[in-house]
């Protein structure tokens, strides 16, 4: 195992959830390659969360898998207190799990909201508490990392509920960091654009609709998972010590260039 002084996150143990896949799974390895010990949280511990956790110990790092639905705070609680049992703590955690779906308004209903929120806010906020109240325990500082969306700030139609959930992030963010900072706990938003993972499976496969995108993105390209990652690994190291608050966008300028047909 390699605690070599040149790697950023060295004897730091990261959660990652939603971390089976896509940005989740580029940020968990990217995390392992700074030299930081993972745990791989996700609905379901299936093929792609198990080639998460081989990747991770291909780099030299121990790497454990945690499965919890996030939009259940029993269920919060106890991937903090598993994952704390078998790598003995947790300094680090990025908030990647998230959900949307598509409707127009006017026909949203309850479950589909529900499901949404549940997840994308609810999951956050209480995986966070538990994650705040282990660090208070044990008298350590921490980073906390939310992957958030341009859509919390960019109005996205058809996605009302996603939208409000990643709203939503943006002040709990802004909040958390004042009342956070004196404990040392650090908290920043990141705001993926179009990134190229499986949510965006219809999009890639649309030549139309891909084309009319890219033409938006002042750089010319979708983002990729890694895009996201290094920004995540920044974030979690000792370089990022006097950031917190703040959103990052990962987008290849589509924010301020986006505009509706």
């Amino acid at each position: 195992m390699n605690d070599s002084p040149s790697l950023k996150l060295a004897g730091k143990v990261a959660l990652v959830t939603g971390s089976g896949q896509g940005i989740g799974q580029a940020i968990a390895i990217r995390l392992a390659q700074e030299g930081a010990d993972i745990v791989v949280d996700d609905r379901v511990i299936g093929e792609s969360a198990q080639e998460t956790i081989a990747a991770i110990h291909e780099l030299g790092r121990r790497a454990v898998a945690v499965q919890g639905d996030l939009s259940n705070p029993a269920d919060d609680r106890r991937v903090i207190s598993e994952a704390v049992a078998q790598l003995g703590k947790i300094d680090i955690l990025v908030n990647n799990a998230g959900v949307e779906k598509r409707a127009d308004f006017w026909d949203v209903t309850e479950q589909d909201f529900d499901f949404v929120v549940n997840i994308n806010l609810r999951g956050t906020f209480f995986i966070t508490q538990d994650f705040v109240n282990h660090l208070r325990a044990t008298n350590r500082p921490g980073r906390i990392i939310n992957i958030s969306s341009v859509h919390e700030e960019l109005p996205f139609p058809h996605f009302s509920s996603y939208c409000a959930s990643k709203g939503a992030l943006k002040m709990l963010c802004r909040n958390l960091a004042i009342e956070l900072a004196p404990l040392g706990i650090t908290i920043n938003n990141i705001a993926p654009g179009a990134i190229e993972t499986p949510i965006n499976k219809a999009l890639l496969n649309n030549p139309d609709l891909l084309k009319m995108l890219l033409g938006k993105i002042p750089l010319g390209r979708l983002g990729t998972p890694g895009d996201v990652a290094g920004l995540a690994a920044f974030l979690a190291s000792d370089d990022a010590a006097y950031i917190t608050a703040s959103t990052f966008f990962v987008d290849g300028g589509l924010l301020w260039n986006y505009h509706e047909q």
